[in-house]
């Protein structure tokens, strides 16, 4: 299914470069702005309740022609860099772990969270970020969190209607979670099912960057996302993704060199790939 303004483009390769996790760290929002302006990536998603927010925000704010959204976030998967939601705990209590933090996993969520609890924090996390000026495009979710069952992921698709923003649905990113998207998602819905991310076997065997270049090489006509999550191999995220080589720091500095590449530049013209954003959808 086709938008209105991209219909007359539907048998065309459209790519968006899709940038998450921005305002997790420096290290993170630092690796976004340079694949923003020097590589590839011509999107982004910001996480309101990390350390580093205010800083990409700050960029945003000054950066319009990048189009962002709003990476909302119910989850926290790393061992030492913990966080937790926007609103005061006494107001959600069953967002979080003894320790106020987001639970590292969707099966915590799903097993403790009330959905009220969750309403109140997605649009918690988005009216900060609208307070703050920003002036999102779109609105996605980290982990995907907000599948973890068919009653949060209805929340989350009556945010669109609220905000009057897109939110990215799509079945191929279901398959992360375990909840069915039968019934669930509607032939109303703009869903994006060409969706491709690295996998762990990929980036363990060292063939990350050779399915990077697949996926440019092989590309379906229509709409097309890739997501990925550029950063550096440094001190700061070493320690944030500490015993987590899943999307660790090595696998998110191998994404920022990819896309900041010649070879990925030559590889969208050679493929004749249109680079489009959400404010084409």
């Amino acid at each position: 299914m086709y938008s209105t303004k991209l219909y007359p483009k539907a048998n065309k390769r459209l790519l968006m470069i899709h940038a998450d996790d921005a305002g997790l760290s420096h290290s993170q929002n630092k690796a976004i702005i340079s694949c923003l302006k020097e590589g590839n990536v011509n999107s982004y998603s910001i996480m309101v309740p990390c350390s580093h927010f205010k800083e990409i925000a700050d960029f945003a704010k000054d950066n319009p022609k990048y189009d962002y959204g709003i990476h909302l976030t119910l989850t926290c998967e790393w061992e030492k860099h913990r966080f937790g939601p926007v609103l005061p705990i006494s107001k959600v209590p069953s967002l979080v772990d003894e320790n106020g933090h987001f639970y590292k996993k969707r099966e915590q969520l799903k097993k403790h969270a009330l959905p009220s609890e969750i309403e109140k924090e997605l649009k918690a996390q988005i009216d900060l970020a609208i307070q703050y000026g920003l002036q999102p495009s779109h609105i996605d979710s980290h982990m995907y969190s907000v599948a973890s069952t068919s009653v949060i992921f209805k929340i989350y698709k009556e945010l669109k209607n609220k905000y009057q923003l897109p939110v990215l649905i799509s079945k191929n990113l279901f398959k992360y979670t375990e909840c069915n998207p039968k019934n669930i998602i509607t032939k109303e819905d703009f869903s994006i099912e060409q969706v491709h991310m690295g996998t762990f076997k990929e980036f363990e065997s060292g063939k990350l960057w050779d399915y990077y270049e697949n996926v440019l090489q092989n590309l379906q006509e229509g709409v097309n996302l890739l997501l990925i999550h550029p950063a550096f191999d440094d001190n700061e995220m070493k320690y944030i993704t500490l015993n987590h080589p899943n999307f660790g720091s090595e696998w998110r500095e191998i994404d920022y060199n990819f896309f900041t590449s010649n070879r990925c530049k030559t590889l969208i013209q050679k493929n004749a790939i249109e680079l489009v954003d959400w404010r084409d959808l």
